[in-house]
């Protein structure tokens, strides 16, 4: 986690009407061994309608954690998830889903929280338990470890409890328990209890309770308990424990005197950082040049297409100094492109030509960018800094917001011995700069190496710096369990002197872990040696990268952890129905024709039939639904007529023959979507008091659209096809390539940064994405709004955002309530061309005029 030393978040989300379910038991036990978490959290809920119906599971959890376990028990029967390798994993997926059943899948998705969500059918009056775990080290930042608990059972639940149980062999020395979920009446439901080496935190509220605290409300429980504890630290060589051939050596040492360093400052006032991200810079710049030493030294670098010094030298952090820096910095202001190259070369510069003995070094970049002006070539920047380094001391990469390249700078640090961390757009940013540089403010050890003379398969033992609040955390294999003694070793240097901590701990000696923990160190050495690899990725090639992804591989599905590289698929119970069909193929294809000849009956199988008009239709015969999906048939439908409802399978691949959208709904999970016929000029998003307009072109037989083009106030013209980009203000113009290197191009009120597939399109306050999509040797394009403002009435078919519906109970095929309208529907898949993944959902599929309340000519413009 990016803000606290360790966030362990848990988020239990059930997406569905509280009055037709009973959440009667909710617990979330977290088990804390020596700093190794694993966190149970179990749901039991009650269907209490009188028919089957859907309850959809939701978790998020830390980036850092693993989950290591799901499963399901539906009326005594267990359903347990598998981790598989990913590709496997999907396959799996494919076929549960190609067999009509629900499957469940957890992903990495690679951001700050990870999703996990399922759904099950669950029959009248019904019981399902969700139970899942997961695993994470806690990680120590400014001299704690933290526990953050987030519940969120979306009502009040009679049987919720909450534990928490520390165990730390060197005993505990401070434990607090804070967060919303402590304020209010709340406050008297939490019970804490600390012995020598153990504590124990309880959160058991009632109904009534669970309703009154800071963030509470009738929807019981909203917000987080936050535990924070530390523990004894007796001796200085560290804490080292053995158990079951392994062992792990935890060193933060708190008896050597702070080195003093020499930090610089690289700063991105490019033309992006305008507004409150300057504004927050400056804030935590002028904080943290108040928390200078005396005896630490200084520089401050601003850059945008040139790069500004504000002394040439490093300079002491004497009081007169700090007064004419922070003048400086409340100088800076945004303006121009981004020179990442010439800035952080400026500053290793400023370093290698002042050193100091007895001091540590720092570089720490801050950018809200890609790099767009002198060298853009992200690897030979990289290259160019890491020859400009030379080992010799760290960078670390602050990215602000989401329209950095978080790759690049995460490569860029840990290729310098630094670590990248993600500065969140919020109204604490310059908080959370300021947490960043207090975790790095006091290096007390540089050059750290630690030795095991009997250990094998070691984690990470080379360290650049150790700073005071943090923690060394090795662990490892024994060569020999018969071994009496273990030996640890850590050579370091203190204020340019060199220092050794030697210690011997006596390996049969009682072990202070409870036979139930008795596997959490090897769990824990898996844990913290697949992070490792996985973070060594970025860094390797060729072989060397394949052998360590497959050591991570292996070890991912041995102790079941859902990484990166794997998935869990988790495949549950539910029968499909079959309907076997009343006529013949000859008869039933006969009473589809005179179905379609029969007055008022064409537009009803219009709206039944997805696409009919023009396709070869087969019925299926003996087979239902599940039949047609085996057969690989591109299609297959629900067609009901006077008599008979039956399957019908296409056994042609169609051409394509309309887009189909999603369109969000208020306070739904399931999404509704819709089909608009090709070709069409259609009006995509407008808003007429910013004079802003977005409209797009399909083409017949093919997917997306091929031309979509912006119009700005009145000099402000866009147009993008599926081969460049054109840009034109007043009589100016600019073109780019899809496929060229990332460009950033910023004019007053727009702002457009083109990737390989995809292109960021600001203008004023409207937020919008086209992606470049190829498939199946198609290419075309797809919008993605990323930001409706409140403020703001869009139209057009992207801007409707007040969509609604219900379910109709009962009826004999799907049918949804919209605006007091009953709606035949059917549950479809949708390839979901929003994001660059493609991923395939599931959405209620309804017509036009039932999704939008108008009909498809409203949406219609002649020219672009």
């Amino acid at each position: 986690m990016d803000q606290a030393a360790l966030r362990l978040i848990l988020l239990g989300v059930f997406l569905i009407s509280k009055q037709n379910v009973d959440i009667y038991s909710f617990y979330i036990n977290s088990m804390v061994t020596s700093r190794y978490a694993t966190t149970v959290i179990t749901s039991r809920v009650a269907n209490t309608l009188n028919e089957s119906q859907e309850i959809q599971f939701e978790v998020k959890i830390p980036k850092n954690a693993f989950i290591s376990k799901f499963r399901m028990t539906i009326e005594g029967k267990t359903y347990d998830g598998v981790v598989k390798e990913k590709e496997e994993a999907q396959q799996l997926y494919n076929q549960a889903v190609s067999r009509g059943q629900s499957a469940g899948q957890i992903k990495s998705v690679g951001r700050t929280l990870e999703d996990f969500k399922t759904s099950v059918t669950v029959a009248a009056f019904s019981k399902v338990t969700f139970e899942l775990t997961y695993e994470e080290l806690l990680k120590r930042r400014l001299g704690k470890y933290e526990l953050l608990i987030n519940a969120q059972p979306m009502q009040p639940v009679a049987d919720f409890k909450m534990d928490v149980h520390i165990q730390e062999k060197p005993g505990i020395s401070s434990l607090e328990v804070k967060g919303d979920l402590s304020t209010g009446d709340l406050a008297n439901a939490i019970k804490t209890t600390r012995a020598d080496k153990d504590a124990w935190v309880t959160l058991y509220p009632t109904q009534d309770q669970q309703t009154k605290c800071k963030s509470c409300g009738e929807n019981g429980l909203n917000g987080d308990l936050l535990v924070t504890y530390d523990v004894e630290r007796r001796n200085p060589k560290g804490e080292v424990m053995v158990s079951n051939g392994y062992f792990v050596h935890y060193f933060a040492p708190s008896d050597v005197p702070r080195i003093p360093k020499n930090v610089v400052f690289i700063i991105d006032r490019s033309g992006s950082m305008h507004g409150r991200k300057i504004e927050q810079t400056r804030l935590a710049l002028l904080r943290i040049l108040s928390d200078l030493d005396e005896d630490d030294h200084f520089g401050l670098i601003t850059f945008d297409s040139e790069v500004n010094l504000w002394k040439r030298e490093l300079l002491k952090a004497t009081e007169a100094n700090l007064k004419n820096a922070k003048s400086f910095v409340n100088e800076i202001t945004d303006r121009g492109a981004t020179d990442i190259n010439a800035a952080v070369l400026a500053g290793v510069d400023m370093i290698n030509r002042h050193p100091r003995e007895g001091t540590a070094s720092i570089l720490i970049l801050l950018t809200d960018g890609d790099p767009t002006s002198g060298e853009t070539n992200i690897e030979k920047i990289m290259a160019n800094v890491k020859k400009a380094i030379g080992t010799k001391f760290p960078l670390y990469c602050l990215g602000f917001g989401y329209d950095v390249n978080f790759d690049f700078l995460t490569k860029m640090s840990l290729e310098n011995g630094g670590v990248a961390r993600r500065i969140y757009e919020d109204s604490d940013a310059d908080l959370q700069l300021q947490g960043f540089y207090e975790e790095v403010a006091v290096p007390l050890l540089t050059d750290i190496q630690l030795k095991y003379p009997v250990g094998t398969n070691l984690t990470k033992t080379s360290f650049s710096l150790y700073f005071n609040g943090s923690e060394i955390v090795v662990s490892g294999q024994i060569t020999d369990n018969s071994v009496e003694s273990f030996t640890t070793e850590v050579i370091a240097v203190s204020k340019g002197s060199k220092v050794t901590y030697q210690d011997t701990i006596m390996t049969k000696d009682p072990s202070d872990v409870p036979p139930e923990n008795e596997d959490f160190m090897q769990r824990l050495w898996a844990y913290l040696t697949v992070k490792q690899l996985l973070e060594r990725q970025v860094l390797l090639k060729g072989q060397e990268k394949e052998d360590e992804k497959k050591e991570a591989l292996k070890l991912s599905l041995k102790y079941q952890f859902v990484t990166p590289l794997t998935s869990m698929v988790v495949t549950k119970p539910q029968e499909v129905a079959r309907r076997k069909p009343l006529l013949s193929k000859r008869h039933m294809t006969a009473r589809l024709e005179f179905a379609k000849r029969k007055p008022g009956a064409t537009h009803h199988l219009a709206n039944t039939i997805p696409f009919f008009s023009g396709r070869n239709w087969e019925t299926s015969q003996d087979r239902g639904k599940d039949e047609c999906k085996m057969l690989k048939v591109s299609e297959y439908i629900l067609v009901c007529l006077t008599l008979c409802c039956i399957w019908l399978c296409s056994v042609l691949a169609p051409t394509v023959r309309s887009n189909r959208f999603l369109l969000p709904v208020v306070g739904q999970s399931k999404l509704l979507c819709f089909d608009v016929p090709v070709p069409h000029k259609l009006r995509l998003l407008q808003d007429s008091a910013s004079e802003f307009y977005m409209n797009g072109e399909s083409v017949t037989g093919q997917n997306g659209f091929h031309q979509i083009t912006f119009h700005y106030k009145t000099n402000h013209h866009l147009t993008i096809n599926t081969t460049s980009v054109r840009y034109h203000e007043g009589q100016n113009q600019v073109e780019f390539l899809w496929g060229q290197e990332l460009t950033q191009h910023n004019t007053e009120g727009v702002s457009l940064i083109l990737r390989s597939n995809e292109i960021d399109i600001t203008m004023g306050n409207i937020h919008v994405v086209i992606l470049l999509h190829k498939e199946k040797r198609e290419i075309f394009l797809w919008p993605a709004v990323q930001q409706q403002p409140k403020d703001v009435s869009l139209t057009g078919i992207l801007g409707k955002t007040d969509a609604s519906y219900e379910e109709i109970q009962g009826s004999q095929t799907p049918t949804l309530k919209i605006n007091d309208q009953e709606v035949s529907t059917s549950w479809e898949d949708v390839t979901d061309y929003r994001l660059s993944s493609k991923p395939v959902i599931k959405c209620w599929l309804v017509s036009f005029y039932a999704a939008m309340q108008r009909d498809i000519s409203d949406f219609t413009v002649t020219k672009l």
